[in-house]
């Protein structure tokens, strides 16, 4: 039995008694300027998403990926990893493309690709969204389409800025579960459901470490997972957008939170 299957059957498994812990969630956070100064800064709707989820969620600054042994020492404290989306792109070098990316986040790029590695390592379950599943693409040996919607025969994937900000997060294209996978076993009730899209970047080839998990309707890649390890999940939409009442998100969240205080729980044994 691989890891992945254990970590499905704990969470699915009536037997199982789950404590009360609430899991610690380290969260990535993005590069802004505010009144000229430098700032780190993440969205609540993220932090909301994993309090609805009974996680207690934890930003994590840049520096961590300058720093010796940093990573390490902070993975020693926490239960999960959530990548967030981001207005920002993946700088093309990091995926072996020449180019320049206006959108870019450097200090994000090195922090994100650094966590992926170090907790894929250590078996610690991580939940990636939009932008955080670009980077699980990418710290895996995979390549991104810098701009999918200029690709033939791809949709454009784009939110509609000129929509209010609310419904630039409606429900938009369905997208279709991949048989056999991490999503077909936490949503056994579903093979097709909508989702929101607001991303002009996508994956392009996935190396061999990761699974496709669910297309979209012009097959771009919609979710992957990792390959024999507990709970490594990305999805190129957004879930934490009304994660309390779409029952998708919900469950997914809740998927998660639940692996990492069953890993939790496992360590205290």
């Amino acid at each position: 039995m691989d890891n992945k299957s254990s970590t499905l059957e704990l969470i699915q498994s009536q037997d199982h008694e789950p404590s009360d812990y609430s899991p610690v969630i380290g969260v990535v956070m993005c590069e802004n300027i505010i009144d000229e100064n430098p700032a780190l800064t993440v969205h609540e709707k993220y932090l909301d998403a994993i309090f609805h989820a009974n996680g207690l969620p934890i930003a994590l600054p840049h520096e961590l990926a300058s720093r010796e042994g940093a990573i390490d020492s902070i993975l020693a404290r926490l239960d999960g990893i959530f990548l967030t989306g981001s207005p920002s792109n993946v700088e093309p070098h990091q995926y072996g493309e020449e180019g320049v990316e206006e959108l870019a986040d450097p200090g994000r790029d090195k922090l994100s690709i650094a966590l992926i590695k170090a907790t894929l390592e250590k078996g610690i379950p991580l939940f990636a969204a939009c932008r955080g599943m670009q980077e699980l693409v990418v710290a895996t040996g995979g390549t991104l389409y810098r701009k999918v919607h200029e690709q033939p025969g791809y949709m454009d994937h784009r939110e509609d800025t000129a929509l209010p900000h609310d419904n630039q997060y409606d429900l938009v294209h369905p997208v279709e579960i991949q048989p056999g996978g991490l999503l077909a076993e936490l949503l056994p009730e579903y093979q097709r459901f909508e989702v929101n899209s607001l991303h002009g970047q996508g994956a392009r080839r996935l190396s061999s470490v990761l699974t496709v998990e669910a297309v979209a309707p012009d097959n771009l890649v919609e979710a992957v997972s990792v390959r024999n390890h507990p709970f490594a999940l990305g999805v190129q939409w957004h879930p934490e957008w009304h994660s309390l009442t779409d029952p998708v998100s919900k469950q997914l969240f809740d998927a998660f939170i639940s692996a990492c205080r069953i890993r939790h729980d496992l360590l205290q044994e």
